[in-house]
């Protein structure tokens, strides 16, 4: 398989990973969430603080300014 083939296959697979993890996020009742830092964009190394669902990972809030300062205390 020439490199051509294989990038394709392997983005073939990420697309279809990607739809497997938006359907569990959908599906995901979000029963508890913590706050994190996550990358702003996929393509981004800057990260920013959000609330994360610890079951499916998927970005549910932003913390206000009081929940923020407890955060970057810890």
């Amino acid at each position: 398989m020439g490199k051509p083939q294989k990038v394709a296959a392997l983005l073939g697979e990420r697309q279809k990973i990607e739809k497997e993890i938006e359907e569990i996020q959908k599906s995901c009742q979000h029963p508890t969430k913590s706050i994190k830092n996550v990358r702003e964009r996929l393509d981004s190394q800057t990260t920013v603080v959000r609330y994360v669902c610890d079951e499916c990972s998927l970005i549910i809030g932003i913390p206000n300014n009081d929940e923020l300062q407890n955060y970057l205390k810890q």
